[in-house]
């Protein structure tokens, strides 16, 4: 994919006019290599796995649009939960998904934009940046939500792809005003306008998608590890965040 002012292009479409060289522009190169023929194959597995979690609840649940049973229960976000010592539910419940219709539109936008982004940053980088958001987006969920709300979904490490595709745009074109503002604009607003949506849980993806990638960008010419150990560190910290809500549920 292709960076321009006027979007994101694919690569037979990103010049005008035949037998022209293309005008000297920045372009975010894919980083990633082929795995299996596919370029974006974190992506890919991502996608599957998130299917074939949604089956399992299907099956122990109560049919195809009321998934649950016991892979739901011990994974699903509770804070109350979590207090208790499970905190594999701030992993676990950015699989689940609570109906048909709200896993078929997190499995879209994430093999749409996450395989911009990972064609752009590489594979394991952009594994980085998927869970720091889902991480931050837990935490967020478990800020804004009572100790007794359950929150399930990867929304919140999806708000983080398209935070970190705004910055690949930025980075590339200069300018904030693109197709990845746009969607994110659009999505906030159905964020706050439509019910039972974790304003906490996408806002906090959102976030540390847009930090880790800006991270990753800034230090790409100074150290390699120097941008992922960042992205690392915004993890910890939407961990510790976690910690301290949850602590003071009792106060």
């Amino acid at each position: 994919m292709t960076f321009a002012p006027v979007g994101i292009r694919c690569p037979d479409h990103a010049s005008v006019g035949p037998g022209k060289a293309p005008a000297p522009t920045r372009t975010a190169q894919a980083a990633g290599r082929r795995v299996g023929g596919l370029v974006a194959p974190a992506t890919m597995t991502l996608v599957g796995i998130n299917v074939f979690v949604y089956v399992i609840t299907v099956f122990q649940g109560g049919g195809i649009s009321s998934p649950g049973g016991t892979m739901f229960e011990k994974g699903a976000l509770v804070g109350v939960l979590v207090s208790d010592g499970e905190w594999w539910r701030l992993i676990t419940a950015m699989f689940l998904h609570a109906s048909l219709l709200h896993l078929g539109f997190n499995t879209l936008a994430l093999y749409w934009l996450g395989s911009i982004v990972e064609q752009a940053i590489g594979t394991w980088r952009f594994v980085l940046v998927y869970f720091a958001a889902g991480l931050a987006g837990s935490a967020g969920a478990l800020i804004f939500s009572s100790a007794f709300a359950i929150t399930v979904g990867a929304s919140g490490a999806i708000f983080g792809i398209m935070g970190a595709l705004m910055i690949l745009e930025y980075h590339a074109t200069g300018s904030l005003a693109g197709q990845a503002m746009g969607l994110i604009v659009i999505n906030l607003a159905l964020t706050f306008t439509i019910p039972n949506i974790s304003i906490g849980g996408h806002l906090g993806g959102l976030v540390a998608g847009i930090l880790a990638t800006f991270a990753l960008v800034r230090t790409r010419g100074m150290s390699p590890w120097l941008g992922p150990a960042i992205v690392v560190a915004i993890a910890a910290v939407s961990v510790v965040a976690a910690w301290i809500r949850v602590g003071n549920y009792g106060l």
